[in-house]
């Protein structure tokens, strides 16, 4: 089976790619972070897993239709696509600047909208596989200093619930996975303690990507550890 992952440089990214090895996929890792990527290929495949290392920048579409055209020759069609990549400017409305908004939803939303639509005709055409969206429990309630970030993941939430909607009966579904609070480079400075590790989110993740039900199509997820 074939999975890609998206942001699987670091953190959440990094912990869904290694369990989904783990489960017995072979897995592209997307991030802009080319260094990280490589270091994470080398370790899954030293475990006898094939893992590819994809440098994009997921808010690019050139980008994301590279990516997806190495994926397919390398690897081929994927049952499984994670978008997780993500980023987080904190400011209050008034302080955040065009720029900031601008590079928040073009990452957390139109990243996970065109990697979707990249994959989409080969895995329809497959008639088999699950989309995944990494969001945040901030898509389902407000916090000072987060507006673009929260709006970027009630974004990432109402696009994954319509796309699901047009994957009935096709044999494809979509779903979503909502952390709380995760002990991660992207927490710091956020005002909330770590409640969960990446891993935690990681075997969650899994379960929605690999063995949740097909009745699930559309669910969001939501985790906020022990």
């Amino acid at each position: 089976m074939i999975a890609v992952v998206t942001g699987a440089g670091r953190g959440i990214g990094r912990a869904i790619a290694r369990e989904l090895s783990r489960r017995g996929c072979d897995v592209a890792l997307l991030s802009r972070s080319e260094a990280s990527l490589t270091a994470l290929a080398a370790e899954l495949s030293a475990d006898g897993k094939r893992a590819l290392a994809v440098p994009c920048d997921v808010s690019r579409e050139r980008d994301v239709a590279d990516a997806k055209a190495h994926v397919l020759s390398e690897l081929g069609v994927p049952r499984v696509v994670v978008c997780n990549a993500g980023i987080v400017h904190r400011a209050t409305v008034g302080e955040t600047s065009l720029e900031a908004w601008r590079e928040t939803l073009d990452v957390n939303l139109t990243g996970t909208f065109l990697t979707v639509r990249a994959f989409l005709p080969e895995m329809r055409a497959a008639k088999v596989g699950r989309f995944v969206a990494i969001a945040s429990i901030s898509a389902t309630l407000g916090s000072p200093r987060h507006a673009a970030y929260a709006a970027s993941k009630w974004g990432q939430v109402g696009f994954i619930k319509s796309l699901a909607e047009e994957l009935r009966g096709s044999g494809l579904t979509a779903m979503s996975v909502l952390p709380g609070s995760v002990d991660t480079d992207m927490l710091v400075g956020s005002g909330f303690e770590p409640a969960m590790t990446p891993d935690d989110v990681a075997r969650t993740v899994a379960f929605v990507a690999l063995d949740a039900p097909d009745a699930m199509n559309a669910s969001a997820t939501e985790i906020f550890g022990p």
